[in-house]
Parts: C-alpha cells; sequence; structure tokens
C-alpha cells in the first residue's frame, strides 16, 4: 500500500498543492485504508466513501471543516490516481456555521502581549499590528521588511495572493534586531558548508546559491537544520507554529483573560481596531487580502456599526 501512498504524493506535487495540505491528506487517505481493513482504494466505492464519512461525523464526532477535508482528500485520490469520478454520493460538503470572531479590545492585547517573551512577543504584536496570518508571520523572510515605505511583504498568502501591509514603527527596532539575530544563525550556517534558506519545492533549482544570500533568510529561523521534504537539500526553516501556540496559550492564562485566544485573534483585533479609527472597509479588505469585501464586513457586525445609535428600550425603562 506505500507504493499507492507514494503514487498519490507524486500527484499532489505535480498539482503544486502545500506541504501541509499533501500531510492532511495522506493521513486522511490512510485513515480511510485502515478503516476498511487495508483494502485497495480502487474496490471501494460510494458506500465505502459515505461509511467513513458517518464514522467521523457520528463516532469521532469531527467538525464540518474536518469531515470536509476528508472528503476533499477522497475525491482527489479517487480523480487524479484511481482515475474515477465520484457522483452520487448521500454527502455532500458540510456547510460551516457562521461564527462571529473573538476579538480583543486594546488593553487585553497589551496584556497578553506584555506576558509573552522574545521572538514570540515580537510575532504576537507582528499579528496584531500589521493583521498578518501566523503562517504569513512564520514565512517571513529579511527581504520582506520595508524599512523605508514602513511596509510588510506578503508573498503567497491565502489563495496564493501576493499583498503588502503596514509596519508598525513601533517595530522597526525589534525587528532589527531579529534580522541581527537571524544573520548571525545564517553566518555560523554559512561557515558549516550550509547557509541554504527553505524554499518552495523545485525553486532551488531556479535560485541555485541564491538561496544563500541573507536576504532570502527567514525573519525568525528555527533552531535546527533539516532536509527539504520535496528537494532533499539540507536548509534551515522557520520556526513551527506549535511553538508559538504553545507561548502564546501560557500568556493567555496568565493573563486571566477569560476569552478563547488563537494566533488568529490578534488578526481579527487588528481589523476591528482600524474601523472603529475609521479607516474605510476597502483599504482594511486590502491589509487583509480579502478577496471579496463580505468577508471584510464580518467585522462592522463585530463593532455593531449597524446598530450605532439605536439605544436599547430596556435603557427607556424605569426599574
Amino acid at each position: 500500500m506505500s507504493a499507492f501512498i507514494e503514487s498519490v504524493r507524486a500527484a499532489l506535487r505535480t498539482k503544486r498543492y502545500s506541504l501541509q495540505t499533501e500531510k492532511s491528506y495522506l493521513a486522511w487517505i490512510r485513515s480511510f485504508i485502515r478503516f476498511h481493513d487495508l483494502k485497495h482504494p480502487t474496490d471501494l466505492f460510494n458506500e465505502e466513501i459515505e461509511q467513513f464519512l458517518s464514522h467521523l461525523a457520528m463516532n469521532r464526532q469531527v467538525s464540518a471543516a474536518t469531515q470536509n477535508q476528508a472528503l476533499c482528500a477522497l475525491i482527489f485520490m479517487y480523480k487524479h490516481v484511481v482515475k474515477r469520478e465520484i457522483t452520487g454520493l448521500k454527502y455532500s460538503f458540510t456547510k460551516k456555521p457562521r461564527r462571529m470572531p473573538t476579538v480583543l479590545d486594546v488593553q487585553e492585547v497589551s496584556t497578553i502581549i506584555g506576558f509573552m517573551k522574545g521572538k514570540y512577543r515580537l510575532i504576537a504584536a507582528l499579528l496584531y499590528g500589521s493583521g498578518l496570518r501566523i503562517n504569513e508571520a512564520l514565512r517571513l523572510r529579511i527581504k520582506d521588511i520595508d524599512f523605508t515605505n514602513k511596509t510588510v511583504f506578503v508573498f503567497r498568502g491565502k489563495g496564493g495572493k501576493d499583498r503588502y501591509t503596514l509596519l508598525p514603527q513601533k517595530l522597526v527596532e525589534p525587528i532589527k534586531q531579529q534580522i541581527e539575530v537571524s544573520k548571525k544563525v545564517h553566518k555560523r550556517d554559512l561557515e558549516d558548508g550550509f547557509g541554504l534558506t527553505s524554499l518552495p519545492p523545485s525553486l532551488i533549482r531556479k535560485y541555485g546559491n541564491a538561496a544563500k544570500d541573507t536576504a532570502w533568510q527567514y525573519l525568525f529561523t528555527s533552531s535546527t537544520r533539516c532536509e527539504h521534504p520535496h528537494d532533499g537539500y539540507v536548509c534551515r526553516h522557520h520556526i513551527h507554529q506549535t511553538a508559538f501556540r504553545k507561548n502564546l496559550r501560557t500568556a493567555v492564562v496568565a493573563s486571566g483573560i477569560n476569552k478563547r485566544v488563537t494566533a488568529h485573534t490578534f488578526r481579527h483585533s487588528f481589523a476591528t481596531q482600524l474601523l472603529l479609527g475609521g479607516t474605510d472597509i476597502r483599504t482594511v479588505q486590502d491589509l487583509l487580502g480579502h478577496s471579496d469585501v463580505r468577508t471584510t464586513e464580518i467585522y462592522t457586525h463585530v463593532i455593531g456599526s449597524r446598530f450605532s445609535g439605536t439605544a436599547s428600550p430596556l435603557d427607556n425603562l424605569a426599574y
């Protein structure tokens, strides 16, 4: 069965899927095969797919998004590897419930960031100050910071879109200090005969030794070198999301703030604070990298601008 899994991996890489998607899809496909006692997918049809999806919903009680991801993985496998279209399934993609994002006020942000230290504090400040997603912040390279124009360049954000966003003045010096840390790490790598940064698949053949340039190094470099998962060369990647999440969780607990705070909460808070400060919604849309302004409009609901000037009837009641 490992040969089949490798054929799925090859198809994913041919289609230029991200490494994270590759890992997720392969995990779901392995789970599907194990659920059916290691039968080959060519011998499994709609009924078996429906049984697996029912198992996820009923026994494992996964979320709608997780169930959709599993279905996407199976559809990809059958379409591109088994070469069979999946039609007539009793299951369709589950609609995710629309939830209002959790946001923090200025004092809450200040308190949480105050309990964070070092590079993790700087990452949190970038999430809030520039409206970055966590993976966008971790993938920043030295060349992406423009101190002259006070901008941060986001390369291939969600949906593969490039964009510029704000570089807060307060972060200029901390980022310069972090760049010096990355330069020192890079210098040691070069002295050890390495120095290549991690690049998207196949770009190493385009850039070659240019990938050793300081400008290409990650702002938040990993503490260890690794083998590139696609191209096999030894490189240095950025720090992992889990390291930041652990530090953030510790800070939230220490702050005593009773909200569910994730890395993305800082991005939500960035958007709401801009709108509260009078920034027009189109500008906020561009800074966040949203394709549709309707996605950005959810923040107007969060801050209650739709109800501006509307008094509750209870406030007029004498009791």
